[in-house]
């Protein structure tokens, strides 16, 4: 490569944005492409925000930089933390703000700790995530990540303190035999057997993703699951971290995707990505009274900083991003075409031979790939099926997430759609359009080498991965 950039990609060179509208953006080339994903689910308002513009300048004409660790503070950083926090939902009345999301886990997974110490527990200094999740890529996000090819590399960096449990993924792990609530039942007895076999007094927190994004797809959780999750963690009084840094803000059609699964909320909640649309890095940890109270009332000194948290200029444009949000209805928006997306989905790949499950809410939705749907036969790890469509509707002019690595013990070949908010019909139609064209261009080649394989399922499996 020519650049001096270190990009995250080597293998080829990164095409050019130029400019940005709407939900598409153009490239060097004159391409126009409509950004189907948001990023990774960051931009809810789209690629221009004129007023979003007016807000940021505004701030940096008042003062740009305000340092979190002086005894000063800002309007914008204040009037952030109100709105957001305005109805204490779920009991979360305190807000953090930090730059990424990983810098929001490794704040949220601190503040579990110093919640223990100044509670005099101090022994409770184990985690227990899930396996097949992601919260970030530092090395303490890492450490309850259970994504395991971004685990890989850093192993020996990472903590000895966090244990994993199953994921709620019943579309491959219920079990013929099972009810969905016996599935439930099950999930629920291994969390907690697995507090019991550490011991519930040596525990600081459960730690998960509300509706997974990028290691399994957009899997909303079975009925009841974060029901027997909440009533576990009260009974042990372990605290209930929920990532919603991709999930979150609107996402699933309401501001927090908690909301939707009947329980009072978590103890200490993650937030990023749509909070401030990525018009400026900004994420967030909400905490609930007692959280805080705890520290107050004992050290009274947060153990946690960054040079740049809490910056204003990111606050100003979060706030406006959150009117506009408000001001606009676009929850009602997501929860419209969020139902149009879903069933032009279902209509428009209801024979593709490779689609397994279409899942999702709001405007966060997967496609899940299958070799064999019918009989839920994944596809071998390096058939790169779902990363080839992502190449396919890149050129049809379709910006899609695929298939982010090997994730665990399940091989997930899927797809995210998470467009902006401001999304209208007839965009929803024009992307499932596209995905279709892009589906059905990887598959022809696949449906062919399936056909050959006379031998049986493995020899199509074999020929499959003989020539990706």
């Amino acid at each position: 490569m020519k650049s001096n950039v270190f990009h995250r990609s080597l293998r080829q060179e990164p095409a050019k944005i130029v400019s940005g509208s709407g939900i598409t953006f153009t490239l060097s080339t004159g391409q126009t492409i409509i950004d189907a994903s948001a990023g990774p689910a960051v931009s809810c308002l789209g690629h221009r925000a004129p007023s979003v513009t007016e807000a940021v300048t505004r701030q940096m004409n008042n003062v740009a930089y305000v340092y979190s660790g002086s005894s000063y503070t800002s309007d914008p950083i204040e009037e952030l933390a109100s709105l957001l926090l305005a109805d204490a939902p779920g009991g979360l009345t305190k807000a953090i703000f930090v730059n990424s999301g990983s810098e929001a886990t490794d704040a949220a997974l601190k503040l579990a700790s110093q919640y223990w110490v100044e509670r005099g527990q101090p022994r409770r200094t184990n985690f227990i995530a899930r396996k097949q999740s992601y919260h970030g890529n530092t090395l303490g996000a890492l450490s309850v990540s259970g994504h395991a090819s971004r685990r890989a590399f850093y192993e020996p960096w990472l903590s000895g303190n966090v244990t994993f449990v199953d994921p709620c993924y019943a579309y491959r792990a219920q079990k013929p035999h099972e009810s969905e609530a016996q599935y439930v039942s099950r999930l629920a007895m291994q969390l907690e057997d697995e507090i019991l076999r550490l011991g519930p007094e040596t525990v600081a927190a459960f730690v998960a993703e509300t509706v997974p994004g990028t290691t399994i797809g957009c899997v909303p959780p079975s009925p009841g699951y974060f029901q027997a999750v909440r009533a576990i963690c009260d009974k042990y009084d372990i605290l209930l971290i929920l990532d919603e840094i991709m999930c979150g803000m609107g996402k699933t059609g309401t501001m927090h995707a908690w909301e939707q699964e009947g329980i009072r909320g978590p103890d200490i909640q993650t937030i990023g990505k749509a909070l401030g649309g990525g018009f400026i890095p900004l994420s967030g940890v909400l905490a609930t009274q007692k959280v805080f109270d705890a520290i107050e009332q004992g050290s009274g000194t947060l153990v946690h900083g960054h040079t740049f948290q809490a910056h204003p200029t990111a606050c100003a444009a979060a706030i406006e991003v959150q009117r506009i949000i408000k001001r606009d209805n676009l929850l009602e928006n997501v929860c419209e075409m969020g139902k149009l997306l879903d069933s032009e989905l279902r209509l428009q790949l209801a024979n593709s031979p490779f689609v397994g499950d279409i899942r999702g809410r709001g405007l966060f939705y997967a496609v899940e790939f299958m070799l064999d749907p019918a009989s839920r036969r994944p596809f071998a790890r390096d058939a790169n099926y779902s990363n080839r469509v992502v190449e396919e509707a890149r050129g049809l002019g379709l910006n899609i997430l695929g298939n982010l690595g090997d994730t665990g013990e399940y091989h997930v070949e899927h797809v995210i759609l998470s467009p902006p908010y401001i999304v209208n019909a007839d965009e929803i139609k024009e992307i499932v359009k596209r995905l279709k064209v892009a589906i059905e261009a990887v598959d022809r080649e696949f449906v062919v080498l399936r056909s050959e394989g006379d031998g049986g399922e493995d020899t199509a499996q074999e020929r499959i991965s003989a020539v990706l």
